[in-house]
């Protein structure tokens, strides 16, 4: 098997870096606002439905305009730069809509890098090892995720729950993060081929292709069943696990996220897209309903390292499929307009979690979740095959 190339490494710990400092401030936010600003569960979905929304409608902006201007280095460069300015703000916030506004701009932030980032690792990879390419950023990406909550662990305990401290700590690795990308990248070679200006416009949608359409319901179909991870938080606190132990749920999650990704992409390269994707649906089902009914700490962990599961067998193939499907001239704009229709279903999601939660209690959220996750997964199965599966 060929080397994976140089350019995905990088941008694998660009985005490991990121997310260390992302899953810091993810980890401890949720208690910071429900317990130190005195937030409801409602307000927590409406912060994160907004900011994930936000971030995957920012993509759509930044992946037609690398289309267009040929440049996805200096747009995921500004991307991940604002995301490091607006990191401070989070200790500084001394009210909800402090860190309301933070959270919007750090989600901006990440919407404007996504779309050129994955255009990129597309770019600098030939098609046969697409899978095992985004699956490897994916993976290192999902090291972030575990290595930040672990250190939040650690660091409250140290300073005695003192959250405004460790959330100034994690300022560091997303300025690491900003270094890597400037000072380790070259703008890769894009196809000079049938090279079409994209757009804002239905003849830029309409180019993308039916296939590529396909990809993009399927993926608002996973989101509608997926909701704010920040609710895996609240499971674990609703569950009486003591709070210096609550970030060890994203650790839990994204150890098993990050262990199943590269090995994920590197099977669907050789055995085909569609039957893992399935899986991980199938996952989905099985967290949802551990999640439901756990009665204790233990359990939600079950529950949250299967949720793990179906993330390492979804997401980085989900990055393959646009990349399947989408013409090589206008890929920064199909990751772009996936990214919105998958906001959407993420901003109505995490809303609609929120308002369960504090009308009906956790498991309604739970078992409403495994039944948008049947849906998609009977949306996959009745997909006549189109290219990218």
């Amino acid at each position: 098997m060929k080397k994976i190339p140089r350019g995905v490494w990088i941008l694998g710990f660009v985005s490991m870096f990121m997310d260390i400092s992302s899953e810091m401030i993810h980890g401890v936010l949720p208690l910071f606002v429900v317990g130190t600003l005195g937030a409801s569960a409602t307000f927590l979905g409406l912060i994160e439905g907004v900011a994930e929304g936000t971030a995957q409608v920012s993509k759509l902006f930044s992946g037609v305009l690398s289309d267009r201007w040929r440049n996805r280095k200096n747009l995921a460069l500004f991307g991940y730069g604002l995301a490091a300015v607006v990191k401070p703000l989070f200790p500084l916030a001394t009210s909800l809509g402090a860190v309301f506004f933070a959270r919007f701009a750090d989600r901006i932030g990440k919407g404007i890098r996504g779309a050129p980032r994955d255009a990129m690792v597309a770019d600098f990879t030939p098609i046969e090892q697409r899978g095992a390419a985004f699956g490897l950023r994916q993976s290192l990406d999902t090291i972030g995720a575990f290595v930040g909550p672990l250190i939040a662990v650690v660091l409250i305990g140290l300073w005695a729950f003192d959250l405004r401290t460790v959330l100034w700590v994690a300022c560091v690795p997303a300025l690491i993060a900003v270094l890597i990308l400037a000072l380790g990248i070259k703008e890769p070679t894009q196809a000079n081929d049938n090279h079409r200006k994209a757009g804002f416009d239905l003849s830029t949608a309409k180019n993308l292709g039916r296939p590529f359409w396909m990809v993009a319901l399927l993926g608002a179909a996973v989101m509608l069943a997926r909701f704010s991870e920040a609710f895996l938080v609240l499971r674990a606190s609703d569950a009486k696990m003591a709070i210096a132990f609550v970030p060890l749920v994203m650790v839990v999650m994204s150890v098993v996220y990050s262990l199943s990704s590269y090995p994920a992409g590197v099977m669907s390269d050789r055995w085909g897209r569609k039957g893992l994707f399935a899986a991980g649906l199938i996952a989905l089902i099985g967290a949802d309903l551990v999640l439901a009914w756990a009665p204790s700490p233990f359990y939600v962990m079950v529950g949250v390292a299967i949720w793990g599961l179906h993330m390492g067998l979804t997401q980085g193939i989900l990055s393959s499929l646009v990349a399947d499907s989408a013409p090589a001239d206008l890929r920064g704009s199909a990751y772009g307009v996936f990214a919105l229709v998958s906001g959407v279903a993420a901003l109505l999601a995490s809303v609609v979690a929120g308002v369960v939660w504090d009308k009906a209690g956790q498991a309604p959220v739970f078992y409403i979740g495994a039944g948008f996750a049947l849906f998609a997964l009977v949306f996959l199965v009745a997909l006549k095959k189109p290219q990218a599966l």
